[in-house]
Parts: C-alpha cells; structure tokens; sequence
C-alpha cells in the first residue's frame, strides 16, 4: 500500500462520464438553470430588502435560505460547468478540500433553517396573538446564527478527520465536484470512522430536524382546520405548501443520498443527486415562494411600479 501512496496535489473530477457531444450539450441548459439561481434568489433579496412590508420574521428567514442557496450553486456549479468543456482539467487538493467543506457546511445550514422556518409558521399558525413577542428580532437572529454556526462546526469535523488520511496514486474523483464519499474512495487508510462520522451526522442533521418539520406541520394543519374563514385556510394553506415543496425537494434527496440503502455499484445512481441541491433545488425554490406567495408577487409590482414612475 505504501508503493501505491503519493503526495496529492490535484485531483481530477470525472464529471457525468457522458459522451462529450451530450456534456457539451448539457453544459447550455444548466448554465441556464445557474442563471435563473442567480436571478431568482437575488430578486427574493432584492424585494425583500427593498420592500418594508417584507420586514417580518419570515422573509427574514427566507433571506437567508436566498442566501444559502446562491453559495450552494456558486460552491459547485461553476466547476461542474468547466469539467463539461473541459473534463481533465483539474482541481488543485486545497480547492476540493474548501469546496467539501463549503458544500457540507451550506447542506447543514439549510437544513436546519427549513426547522427555523417551519418553527416560524408553527407559531404564526397555532400561536398568532403571540406571535410578535416569541418572534422578537433577538430570537430571530439567534434562531439564523444557530444554523449557521452548527452547519459550519459539523463541516469542520468531517475536515479534521478527512486531511490527514493518504491518498492513493489514482487521483480522479468519480463525480461532479469533491463530495466527501467519492473523495474518502481514493483514500489509502481505513476510513469507516470517516463513513460512520457521515452517517452519524446525516442522521442528526437530516432525520432529526425532518421529524420536527413533521411534527409542527401536523400541529399546522389541525390550527389551519379550525379556522373558521375560508380565506383565512387558503392562506394558511398557501403559505404552507410553499415551504412544504422545499422541504420535501430537499429532504427527499439528501436523505435517499446519505441516509438511504447503498447500492451494490453505487458509481451512477447517487452522482446524480446532488445536482438537485446544487442546481434545481435553488433554482426552483425562488418559483415556488414567488408563484405561491401573494406578498412577494405584490412587492414584485410595488417595485417593477416604482421602477416605471421614476
């Protein structure tokens, strides 16, 4: 194993394995989807800071999923879209260790801020005379720099214990950028602590806070039953499915891909589906909190109307 070991500098991405004509086919339509990401969660902020009825707890949240969305699509994509032109260019070992830790650090972020967000609804729905003094600013801020500190603490965990393992002669990694089970394949040294350590942290990230969004939605929808106002239901209900897609998009995927069974030949099936989390997910969920959501859709024609006049 020794004569098998070297100094790794770079490592190159194999990307899709596809015939090239297809990779250079694919390489308009999803730079297409990164533009629309770029777009659509830049206009969320936009609106949201430039629209003061936007100034609630829950745009304040969605912000910061805009947020986490444009660094997870900047953290992937552009690599992704150079290995389509170009598939052994490569990627130097500092680049693809940030770009592991940056990934895992956004993916735990997010999920934690769909519990925040779900949380909020919660007490908008079930508690809504109280809902200004438990949403104070003070607890919203909190409530956002939790995630972001657990999500980049964990990221730093699976970072200490990824550095130090030798990797072998063969530096090509078989996705689409450096994830951290196709990167801990090349690896020349046990690492079933390394594996566990994932498993261990995609359970408590993933499984944990998806049983509290299951548990608050089901306190949602018996409040949304006894309201007495049909429109008071078809807004509850609006505001709800909106973030219902989103967690459903996102939790589906990361949990068939981390969680889920292992398949025997596991090269094809799951390299795919991180591009949901890098490229469709934050793409589709501006469309979905705009399409659904008849504040944003009216501060939408506020500005494009105070555009117009000026």
């Amino acid at each position: 194993m020794g004569d098998n070991m070297t100094s790794v500098t770079e490592f190159i991405l194999l990307g899709f394995s596809l015939d090239p004509r297809i990779q250079l086919f694919l390489f308009g339509p999803f730079s297409l989807c990164y533009a629309f990401t770029l777009l659509g969660n830049g206009v969320i902020l936009g609106l949201i800071s430039l629209d003061s009825r936007l100034h609630t707890p829950m745009y304040f949240f969605l912000s910061h999923l805009a947020i986490v969305d444009i660094a997870y699509s900047c953290n992937t994509v552009p690599q992704m879209l150079i290995n389509l032109l170009s598939p052994t260019k490569p990627i130097s070992f500092t680049g693809c260790m940030t770009q592991t830790f940056l990934f895992l650090s956004f993916a735990h972020t997010e999920c934690l801020l769909l519990v925040v967000m779900s949380y909020d609804r919660y007490v908008a729905i079930c508690h809504p005379l109280r809902y200004s003094a438990i949403m104070s600013w003070r607890v919203c801020i909190t409530l956002v720099v939790i995630p972001w500190a657990i999500g980049v603490l964990l990221s730093l965990i699976h970072l200490v214990l990824l550095l130090p393992l030798p990797f072998c002669i063969s530096q090509k990694i078989n996705h689409f950028f450096c994830e951290i089970m196709a990167v801990l394949k090349l690896a020349c040294a046990d690492t079933h602590i390394n594996e566990n350590v994932v498993l261990a942290g995609a359970i408590s990230v993933l499984l944990g806070p998806f049983s509290l969004i299951v548990i608050s939605y089901m306190c949602i929808f018996c409040s949304i039953l006894r309201i007495q106002s049909g429109g008071g239901q078809r807004k509850a209900f609006s505001t709800c499915s909106s973030h219902l897609c989103v967690v459903g998009l996102f939790y589906g995927t990361a949990i068939i891909t981390y969680v889920g069974p292992r398949y025997r030949n596991p090269k094809e099936p799951k390299k795919y589906l991180p591009l949901f989390h890098s490229l469709f997910n934050p793409m589709l969920n501006p469309l979905i909190y705009t399409l659904r959501n008849l504040e944003v859709k009216g501060a939408l024609k506020r500005v494009l109307g105070i555009k117009r006049a000026l």
